[in-house]
């Protein structure tokens, strides 16, 4: 049997580039399934950890934001699953639950612009969404 020898973080990286996005995407979900993590969770949690605590200009700013919330799936709720997806980059499992649990957020602290579009394609996928 061949011995394996330790592949550094950057020879894996550049063995990362020469890979299909296919091979990539099954590469993440086994990796996901391996340790039971989910790299949608640590890429969602990074905003909300970047807004400073207590700052004035903070507050001013997020006041020209809005949240998105699905308040009902519809009966395409396939289509609006496919737009939750494409918005928030989830997988197929975590997008079917978040409609499935509707009214629930789709995205929050977005500009007032990108909730309105989202807020349109959700509801000609044939959702019912509204802006908070």
């Amino acid at each position: 049997m061949a011995t394996k020898t330790k592949v550094t973080t950057e020879e894996w990286i550049e063995e990362l580039k020469s890979i299909s996005v296919l091979e990539l995407s099954e590469r993440i979900k086994a990796l996901e399934e391996e340790f039971g993590v989910s790299a949608t969770a640590v890429a969602a949690a990074a905003p909300a950890a970047a807004v400073p605590a207590g700052d004035g200009a903070a507050a001013e700013e997020e006041a020209g934001t809005v949240d998105v919330v699905l308040t009902g799936a519809g009966e395409k709720k396939i289509g609006v699953i496919k737009v939750v997806r494409a918005a928030t980059g989830l997988g197929l499992k975590e997008a079917k639950a978040l409609v499935d649990e509707a009214p629930k957020p789709v995205k929050e602290g977005i500009e007032r612009e990108e909730a309105e579009k989202l807020k349109s394609e959700i509801e000609e996928a044939g959702g019912t969404a509204e802006l908070n």
